[in-house]
């Protein structure tokens, strides 16, 4: 990838980032559901998740020439996939970009630098979950050097609050 990006921890605080991270999750599903892929739905995340989120662990943005482009969550825990781990991962949820001004290949390049920051924590793993119904995503993290370790059919948090099942994958640092 020839073009700069940089990265920058979103601020709970800053209205921008929060409002900036809706609207990269509106793209995505919008992208999504354009290529009939149900997975996420627009207006799915409000600004009050990715501010819990951001209290609670770290999303990241990826910028260029300080636009947004892209951005994950990263977390230190996730039960509701992985039930009660010992702190040996990183977790890292909604790897998101923008497919109008995003660089091709930001995605990798967002994994790789989430990786590195698990890696920094201390930590030897990173750890990812897929829709159980979303193959291609799955395809994605396999290409990317993930390997499945199991699945989890019944992760509770859906948009109905049900549950749904998921793929988990995971890479050593």
């Amino acid at each position: 990838m020839t073009t700069q990006v940089k990265f920058r921890i979103a601020d709970a605080g800053d209205d921008k980032d929060a409002a900036g991270l809706v609207s990269l999750y509106d793209g995505a599903a919008r992208w999504m559901r354009s290529r009939g892929i149900e997975q996420w739905q627009p207006g799915g995340k409000d600004e009050e998740h990715f501010r819990l989120r951001m209290k609670e662990g770290e999303v990241w943005l990826a910028e260029v020439n300080s636009v947004s482009v892209g951005a994950y969550e990263l977390w230190w825990d996730d039960e509701p996939a992985w039930g009660v781990q010992p702190p040996v991962a990183g977790y890292v949820h909604r790897l998101m970009t923008d497919r109008t001004t995003a660089p091709a290949g930001l995605g990798r390049v967002m994994l790789a630098r989430a990786e590195r920051r698990i890696a920094e924590a201390g930590r030897e793993l990173c750890r990812l979950d897929c829709l159980t119904s979303n193959p291609r995503l799955r395809t994605y993290y396999e290409g990317a050097g993930y390997r499945v370790v199991g699945e989890q059919p019944f992760k509770c948090g859906g948009p109905d609050g049900g549950s749904y099942g998921v793929t988990l994958l995971e890479r050593g640092l």
